[in-house]
């Protein structure tokens, strides 16, 4: 079976989250781009390496992907255990302009280099924004039955380590998207080509980047707010368990007095 290309009317991009963070210092090949970096795979292949873990892999076959991410392994830190993966088709337009259909192939006048790495930077940032959303659903899922308790009993077991690590997880989060990430940020590529700007904002819309920015930083100031009133709520009973332990020590101390008194008056 013959592979597709960039040279080819129709063709497979993948954007795969392999880490954390990738040195892309040492990765060779024929290159086409440096920010983000890009690099020619054999003839008809391209592969797009974004420092915050994801590498977009575009015209490549199967085992042209496999041997690339063996390659890449090595410059990759905080490894995945289990891959976000996110792929789209590329297709030659019909006319003389890019367009975005909904639920189709993303269609580009020309397969140019500028175009492919517009395309590779939404697709990258649509599957980091992916696993930030599933984190952050599996932070929701441990606040619930706290909440649920909360609301049924008026109080629940709370452990500060866990909220603390409910609090270390949104700000992780928040960090991904406001910081290395920059997920509303536009792509390097436009500062020298004004004219994708277009095609940019089609596919912005179409994998709804700024909405999904929107709801999850909404979602982390809810586990913020949440994690904060539960660590508030620890610090209290810690400080009301304290104050009995005091009185307990003050009202001890006073019989031991009095029993002092009582066994050292004269008979």
């Amino acid at each position: 079976m013959r592979k597709s290309g960039p040279n080819d009317r129709l063709v497979t991009a993948h954007a795969i989250q392999v880490g954390d963070r990738i040195t892309t210092t040492g990765i060779e090949g024929e290159t086409l781009s440096t920010a983000p970096l890009a690099i020619r795979i054999e003839k008809d292949g391209i592969a797009v390496v974004f420092r915050y873990g994801v590498a977009v892999l575009i015209g490549l076959s199967q085992q042209q992907e496999r041997d690339f991410l063996e390659k890449l392994a090595v410059h990759v830190s905080g490894k995945l255990d289990r891959y976000e993966e996110e792929g789209a088709v590329i297709k030659l337009a019909d006319d003389d302009e890019d367009q975005v259909p909904a639920g189709g192939p993303i269609q580009v006048r020309a397969m140019s280099p500028e175009r492919l790495l517009t395309i590779a930077d939404v697709l990258a940032k649509s599957v980091v924004l992916a696993r930030d959303e599933r984190r952050v659903a599996e932070v929701f899922e441990v606040i619930e039955p706290f909440a649920r308790e909360l609301a049924t009993r008026g109080k629940a077991r709370l452990n500060r380590n866990g909220i603390l690590k409910l609090i270390g997880n949104a700000l992780l989060v928040q960090h991904r998207v406001s910081g290395r990430v920059a997920i509303t940020e536009k792509p390097d590529a436009l500062w020298d080509r004004p004219d994708l700007e277009r095609l940019y904002a089609r596919l912005e819309d179409e994998y709804e980047l700024r909405e999904r920015v929107d709801a999850l930083n909404r979602k982390l100031a809810v586990i913020s707010e949440t994690a904060t009133t539960l660590a508030d709520i620890i610090d209290t009973q810690r400080s009301l368990r304290l104050e009995m332990i005091i009185v307990a020590l003050i009202a001890f101390e006073i019989l031991i007095t009095f029993y002092q008194l009582f066994t050292s008056s004269p008979g």
